[in-house]
């Protein structure tokens, strides 16, 4: 998924990780300045704020990542759609299979979907990839904050969802599979497999019409938590973001930072679906950590996940007043 251009206001400079380059287009921001945008038609809420379990959402992303690197057509592979799955027993799932060809071989892709039911016509997907490198790669990375952290987010905010009647349009969680790229540098034909596949068969379907926001989450768990204020989003939508975390206290672990990222909400983007990534791109201070073997557990907090976790849910919510 990520090799990434950081443009400056002076000067461009080109990034290349190990394997999931994001395109990046940034320029500094403020966070001061990053909040200065026109929130006067969204709804203010004084209700409670949603609810988190972070212990549970951490405990989560340590038995993802105890399954090792999950490489698409790996037996951890495999072991992760598994527990996926048996966390979503008694929810409504589909599951999206495919094969993908590239000239290196055939391989198993799986999408897996969640629905939980709302009383109004129309979905919001909340997204999240759960695969690492490819086998091709011969990496070992496990992929604790890039696939893990925002795998088991959604995790838990099926939690969060089970067994309500929402109140607003349908949730629809997203694990999509073959996010990452095949080559080096980042190659798009050679990544967003499950996304990419996904979107056209949606709007083959009349599914992408009904989508009123598509939310990807990437790389959240960091303990050192920046959101990018990404300019590949949807305005209004990263606006309600900005105000969700800001009515809940949270402002300053978000949009200090604007950039373009390309990521798995652009096949969605390219369609004409309101979208919005919440990423923390510079994991790792300067990428040190990003791909690469030292992408584990300790890296990442609780607080991160409770933060990304609580913002996701009100932003959900208003979606669902505006």
């Amino acid at each position: 998924m990520k090799s990434w251009k950081l443009i400056f206001l002076i000067f461009v400079v080109t990034l290349f990780a190990c394997s999931k380059a994001k395109n990046v287009a940034a320029s500094s921001a403020s966070n001061a300045s990053a909040q200065q945008v026109d929130l006067s038609d969204l709804p203010a809420d004084s209700s409670p704020s949603p609810a988190f379990n972070a212990n549970r959402a951490m405990q989560y992303v340590k038995e993802i990542v105890a399954l090792g690197p999950r490489p698409i057509g790996s037996e951890n592979h495999k072991k992760v759609e598994n527990y996926i799955l048996a966390h979503l027993k008694g929810d409504e799932v589909e599951q999206d299979s495919f094969d993908v060809h590239p000239t290196e071989g055939t391989f198993p892709v799986r999408n897996i979907i969640a629905k939980f039911p709302g009383t109004r016509d129309g979905i919001i997907v909340i997204a999240s990839h759960y695969d690492t490198n490819w086998p091709l790669r011969n990496t070992s990375y496990i992929g604790a904050n890039d696939g893990a952290s925002s795998s088991a987010l959604l995790l838990e905010i099926a939690n969060q969802l089970r067994g309500k009647k929402l109140n607003g349009y349908s949730v629809w969680l997203l694990w999509d599979d073959a996010e990452e790229s095949m080559k080096l540098p980042w190659d798009d034909p050679e990544s967003l497999y499950g996304v990419r596949h996904l979107a056209e068969k949606w709007q083959s379907d009349g599914t992408l019409k009904k989508i009123k926001a598509f939310i990807l989450e990437d790389m959240i768990g960091d303990a050192d938590l920046n959101i990018e204020h990404d300019a590949s989003s949807t305005p209004w939508l990263e606006d309600i973001i900005l105000k969700a975390a800001t009515q809940l206290g949270y402002q300053s672990h978000f949009f200090a930072r604007t950039m373009a990222v390309t990521d798995d909400h652009m096949p969605f983007v390219q369609r004409g679906v309101p979208s919005a990534d919440l990423i923390d791109f510079d994991y790792g201070y300067n990428d040190v950590f990003h791909h690469t073997i030292d992408d584990t557990v300790d890296k990442l907090s609780p607080k991160s996940l409770e933060i990304v976790g609580t913002v996701t849910l009100e932003t959900v919510r208003m979606v669902n007043h505006r």
